[in-house]
């Protein structure tokens, strides 16, 4: 058994001519490692590589051990897959940089050694949960001496062997989709931050990514107030949602209602204006692909959370796929949970909990299980869990920081394995700890 972590960190981008390879956090979200490497048009081949492939194969190892140490750890597994991300744009980049080699080259040597300093005090980290120290100490060994490499090269700049780099870049890269296809879907441990990404807007309002986006893909959708707009905004990339760089604004056909609105798969899903009817809205075609009325939900405020709003059916996904969540006068009130197809609206099936859906704060869904909030405001916790894989319920008691005082809109994104919030006009990111179980080649 192992504990992953999501950590959602803003990346702190190397020196000019240099290109993110790899990073790593401890459990506390703070930096403890970042391996760059220079640009590809920085790189030839001369008498020079020897050292270069000396630092390569140093920088394979140390990777290798630091794999089968995650292998063994609940906490250090998840920063790998930043990894994945950072290494895809690595050919482009290396392509950027023309002129001032020497100078470029000289100064993030500097750079990658002071990295590999930082790497230090991952030591006691590592020895307070593992139990091998066999294996701790020729990781010592490793950075000792990757960094008596990284000196020496630095004494007397070395040119890079570019393809060889690039194939190991691969193989690196071949690795870690394995080890990711590993991870099944894990329970809510800890919920932490949150992380300010923006102050914009009204009280209430919905900002959101689309989960099944490939990973080049980063589009944000913005949506103010909780009533009386059709207007959705959207921005190309996170970095021009914070500086307000729109790049298409779409008018629905129909005013929404709530702020439990959700982008999958290219269109977005929201409650329609005084009705029970679920649309499904194309970004591509700008039309209505689908729309379904949700049989007995309550809307208009019948059914809402705990600040109102018009919050009474919620939409919602995770890595099982598309829910709603909403309450019938049936279920005296109490939420019910449907799983529906994301093609056709239609409901798939349902569970009814006894929980009130008035004083459910907000509710998300992760790996087919619900969490409901207690409370919109300060002191909110997420209190109860029900999972449609057992139809059991349990309650539980994980804290989260209401920065803003006020909760208007919480939604998991399978993604980015975090929780988007509009707290009182303030656009956050919680990071969340999950326990996940690591499939072996031993399961059936």
């Amino acid at each position: 058994m192992f504990t992953c972590v999501r950590l959602h960190l803003q990346t702190i981008g190397p020196k000019e001519g240099w290109q993110v390879y790899s990073s790593a956090q401890d459990a506390d979200g703070r930096c403890i490692c970042t391996v760059v490497a220079p640009e590809q048009s920085l790189c030839s081949r001369d008498a020079k590589s020897r050292q270069l492939r000396q630092l390569l194969e140093k920088v394979q190892n140390m990777s290798q051990s630091i794999e089968v140490l995650n292998l063994r750890t609940q906490r250090d597994f998840q920063y790998v897959m930043k990894m994945e991300n950072q290494m895809k744009g690595l050919k482009t980049k290396f392509r950027q940089i023309e002129d001032d080699r020497k100078s470029i080259m000289a100064r993030n040597f500097q750079e990658l050694k002071d990295k590999m300093d930082e790497l230090k005090p991952l030591i006691p980290v590592l020895e307070q949960y593992k139990m091998d120290a066999a294996l701790i100490s020729q990781f010592k060994e490793e950075i000792r001496n990757l960094s008596a490499v990284l000196t020496g090269i630095q004494e007397e700049l070395g040119a890079y062997d570019y393809d060889e780099l690039y194939q190991r870049v691969l193989r690196l890269d071949n690795r870690l989709r394995s080890c990711m296809g590993k991870l099944t879907c894990g329970k809510l441990m800890k919920i932490t931050g949150p992380a300010t990404i923006k102050t914009s807007g009204t009280r209430f309002g919905a900002w959101m990514t689309d989960p099944l986006a490939s990973t080049r893909n980063n589009r944000v959708w913005y949506m103010d107030s909780y009533t009386n707009s059709k207007i959705v905004r959207e921005y190309k990339t996170t970095d021009d949602f914070v500086t307000g760089v729109v790049s298409r604004t779409y008018s629905l056909p129909f005013k929404w209602e709530g702020t439990n609105h959700m982008v999958y798969n290219g269109s977005l899903y929201y409650n329609k204006y005084q009705s029970n009817i679920i649309v499904k809205y194309s970004f591509e075609t700008g039309s209505v692909l689908a729309q379904r009325a949700l049989e007995f939900a309550g809307f208009h405020n019948m059914y809402p959370y705990t600040w109102g709003g018009y919050s009474d059916i919620d939409v919602m996904a995770d890595e099982l796929g598309m829910w709603v969540v909403y309450a019938t006068n049936q279920n005296a009130g109490n939420v019910v949970i449907s799983q529906i197809d994301p093609d056709t609206l239609q409901v798939l099936k349902t569970w009814n909990t006894e929980y009130s859906k008035r004083n459910a704060g907000e509710s998300f869904m992760i790996c087919g299980t619900l969490y409901i909030t207690n409370s919109h405001l300060s002191g909110a916790k997420v209190y109860y869990a029900y999972s449609t894989k057992t139809s059991t319920y349990e309650y539980i008691d994980i804290p989260f920081h209401n920065q803003y005082f006020h909760i208007s809109m919480l939604d998991y994104n399978a993604r980015e394995r975090a929780l988007y919030a509009w707290n009182n006009g303030h656009q956050v990111i919680f990071n969340v700890t999950l326990f996940h179980v690591i499939k072996t080649d031993d399961d059936s």
